[in-house]
């Protein structure tokens, strides 16, 4: 996600989390959603409330309502923030590398890491269960990252020379969701090992 903000893609590198010289609203907001997204990873959006978040912040309700004036307000910038931390963790470190098959295997590899570190709870394979059959904005706002990060995956293919680019990205994702849903079941981590071979595979550069 060469930086999503709700799904939408730029070259920017993502923000850090807590932006240098920014102010005491603003870090707070930073840190409000940073909760969000993990809480939201291990319990779904659904049940991310002002309320909770107040609660587990030590925060007064009234002053999450600052930030965030519904529920719905909420779910939206925890999306964006969530694809921004995804953006940090998964893309950015590739673009130091050249384009083609090593920028693809260091984002597919920083993918799977991701699947696996957030295994008891990843944010997007929770969020996209919880709302697939839900129409809404929250639910396009999730589809839309996903499609974008589809996108890049696409993208860095076809860069890499493979001949059905969009046939791979799909194939990749698939396999990082099935790996996410075989290791929650059966606690067995050869999974990732297995959607990992399908990188192993890439050409080499010439």
């Amino acid at each position: 996600m060469l930086f999503y903000i709700l799904g939408a893609v730029s070259a920017s590198p993502a923000p850090a989390t807590r932006p240098a010289g920014a102010g005491k609203g603003e870090q707070t907001r930073a840190a409000i959603l940073e909760r969000a997204v993990d809480l939201a990873s291990a319990e779904g959006l659904e049940g991310l409330t002002i309320g909770r978040l107040a609660a587990e912040l030590r925060l007064s309700k009234s002053g999450l309502f600052a930030h965030f004036g519904s529920k719905q307000e909420l779910q939206l910038a925890t999306v964006a923030a969530a694809a921004a931390r995804f953006s940090a963790e998964v893309i950015q470190p590739a673009l130091a590398l050249p384009g083609g098959t090593p920028r693809l295997r260091a984002i597919g590899n920083a993918y799977l890491d991701q699947v696996d570190q957030y295994a008891g709870g990843c944010f997007w394979f929770a969020s996209s269960a919880e709302y697939d059959d839900r129409p809404g904005p929250v639910r396009d706002a999730i589809a839309a990252a996903i499609e974008a990060w589809i996108g890049v995956l696409a993208a860095e293919a076809a860069a890499a020379g493979l001949e059905d680019p969009d046939r791979f990205a799909f194939e990749f994702y698939s396999l990082g969701m099935g790996a996410n849903s075989r290791y929650r079941l059966s606690g067995d981590r050869r999974a990732f090992e297995y959607a990992r071979a399908l990188l192993d595979r890439l050409p080499d550069p010439a």
